[in-house]
């Protein structure tokens, strides 16, 4: 994407207030009048002044007053609503890349950090205000009064104007040999400083992490030696652009000598008179400010140009799918889901599912189980569109799910997820994700049922205990609680579990399965288990091994069957011993 299209983008997006941007326009074509009209004056002044006619003299000194009183109010105007314009669109601009951002795919934020993309959001957005106050208090009065200057000044003397031409020309061509040498290195260092914010990311995120493996200056060396690459790219780019300032600044006085030498000449021949040249020294000069202030432009839309290439890359990256606008909700749920030969692979070589078929009767217990890898949460984050099957189908109620609103599928499942996946917000508004309209007393239910109740209310704060990023002020056990309390809100008619009793110990595992009991009743219900004494009672039970459906049955058939459900049984039952006798020790961490 080149500079010019990246700045015509920038401008595009103050379309949603184009008719205050097309009057701050015509405030700034008033001040490109201005900026050709003093010098214009001054020159008719300075010829006034050696003719007797005193009145003229003071007609255009007056008509200048008016001109300069004009241009003060023009931009004070500009300044004002300018400034308005840039904030309101700044902060729409974050909003939008937010709303994108997060309906993106799984896969695109599982291929940039977190901290990369905040990274291009917080700088993609600055970078937008600044060029948006830029463009209504200095570019387009620049370019209008260049547009305007340049054929006055061919109108009053080619020869002079031919000079002023000359001048702009280098100019252009000083600016595009440094973008042209520098563009490479400048977009080396862009991706040096998001590889600076993707650590740091890591490590804020990781802090228990690099504190108990004593990685501290460690870290912070890496940061440190990240930096110094990041200023030796940086240097011979500035390097570059100082060299640029100088040629701008030697071409500049070498115009404006010329201008009066060239316009002495003339003079002398009759050519033009004193005003002239004094004018066409006050465009000189005025054209000299403005092309080094286009000039600095320039540059800073140079340094700023891979930041907003970033920025609308990840605007335009589409999102996983987007709603046929005909496409209805999904009706009332009884929860009779169906695979149907269900294919899917993260990468097209190494498909993740194969060919699965199975069918669930409404209100029924389905588990899902296998070795590591073998498919059971990405079947089911296919049922709630995480990522759309490459073949086959599934339907609820014999509705294919891609048939309707996404917002309507997702409000009909539930899912309590291995990682709980907790807010830095308040007890209660992590709870509320489940339901937004929850009262204190629904909140309280809920969480008594997930049997988080006793542990929040002696929080200091009580429901209105912030939660640390991520959860990590709680246990394993109180965030996963949490998250079945959030479920419990939700209330919908389809609900998944992965693993949602693995973060327990036995004690209150067992009071939580209570709950899930009575959560589960009369809800399709599909639980990803490994500790497989925990499906005993499941309605069906699905084996998979890479991506395949093996083995399908009650409990006690597959047992039976001496296939790999019951390999992995006897392996459930040790790693089940182990756990109890892990459970047994003291707690010294958590």
């Amino acid at each position: 994407m080149g500079i010019l299209r990246i700045y015509l983008r920038v401008i595009a997006l103050l379309a949603p207030e184009k008719w205050l941007a097309a009057t701050l326009a015509v405030a700034n074509l008033a001040l490109a009048g201005v900026y050709f009209l003093e010098p214009w004056l001054f020159g008719r002044v300075v010829d006034a002044l050696s003719s007797t006619d005193k009145h003229a003299v003071w007609r255009l000194i007056w008509s200048w007053a008016g001109v300069g009183l004009g241009g003060v109010i023009a931009s004070v105007w500009v300044s004002l609503y300018a400034d308005r314009l840039a904030h309101r669109r700044r902060q729409a601009a974050i909003a939008y890349f937010f709303e994108h951002a997060i309906a993106l795919p799984l896969s695109f934020h599982g291929q940039h950090h977190t901290g990369r993309l905040l990274r291009i959001m917080h700088g993609g957005t600055s970078n937008l205000f600044h060029l948006w106050l830029g463009f209504f208090r200095e570019h387009l009065a620049t370019l209008l009064a260049i547009v305007v200057m340049v054929p006055l000044a061919l109108h009053i003397n080619w020869k002079l104007a031919l000079l002023m031409i000359t001048l702009m020309a280098s100019f252009a061509t000083f600016n595009a040999i440094a973008m042209r040498k520098t563009h490479k290195a400048q977009g080396e260092v862009e991706e040096l400083h998001h590889a600076i914010s993707e650590r740091a990311g890591d490590v804020f995120g990781n802090v228990l992490v690099v504190q108990s493996f004593t990685r501290l200056a460690a870290e912070a060396a890496a940061i440190r030696e990240m930096m110094r690459r990041a200023l030796a790219a940086q240097y011979p780019v500035l390097r570059g652009w100082a060299w640029l300032s100088v040629a701008n600044r030697a071409a500049s006085t070498l115009t404006i000598v010329a201008i009066f030498a060239l316009g002495a000449s003339l003079n002398v021949k009759g050519e033009v008179t004193v005003g002239n040249i004094v004018s066409f020294v006050g465009f000189a000069m005025m054209l000299i400010g403005r092309l080094e202030q286009f000039a600095g432009f320039i540059s800073g839309l140079f340094f700023q140009g891979h930041s907003l290439r970033d920025f609308f890359a990840v605007l335009d990256a589409p999102v996983m799918r987007e709603d046929n606008p005909d496409a209805p909700d999904l009706p009332v749920v009884r929860g009779e889901v169906a695979f149907e030969n269900v294919s899917f692979g993260y990468d097209a070589t190494h498909p993740a599912l194969r060919n699965l078929s199975f069918r669930v009767r409404a209100g029924g217990t389905v588990a899902l189980v296998g070795p590591t890898g073998a498919g059971k949460t990405t079947a089911l984050s296919l049922l709630y569109r995480a990522w759309d099957p490459d073949g086959g189908r599934i339907t609820i109620d014999g509705i294919d799910i891609r048939s309707v609103k996404l917002a309507s599928l997702r409000r009909a499942i539930a899912v309590v997820f291995q990682d709980p996946g907790l807010f830095y917000r308040s007890i209660a508004d992590n709870l509320r994700i489940g339901d937004p309209d929850a009262t204190q007393e629904e909140l309280e239910a809920a969480a008594r049922a997930a049997e988080a109740h006793d542990f929040v209310v002696v929080k200091p704060e009580g429901y209105a205990t912030v939660v640390a990023e991520r959860g990590r002020s709680l246990s394993g056990g109180e965030r996963q609680r949490l998250s079945i309390a959030r479920a419990m809100l939700k209330d919908a008619p389809i609900l998944i579990l992965d693993e949602a009793t693995s973060a327990l110990d036995n004690a209150t595992e067992a009071r939580v399965q209570r709950a899930l009991n009575k959560l589960t009743a009369q809800r399709t219900t599909f639980v990803i288990a490994h500790r497989l004494t925990t499906v005993r009672n499941a309605d069906l039970i699905l084996v998979l091994k890479d991506g395949e459906l093996v083995e399908q049955g009650r409990y006690a058939e597959l047992v039976a069957q001496g296939g790999l459900f019951a390999e992995l049984d006897g392996q459930g039952r040790f790693v089940e011993d182990a756990v109890e006798d892990a459970q047994a020790m003291p707690a010294t961490l958590d």
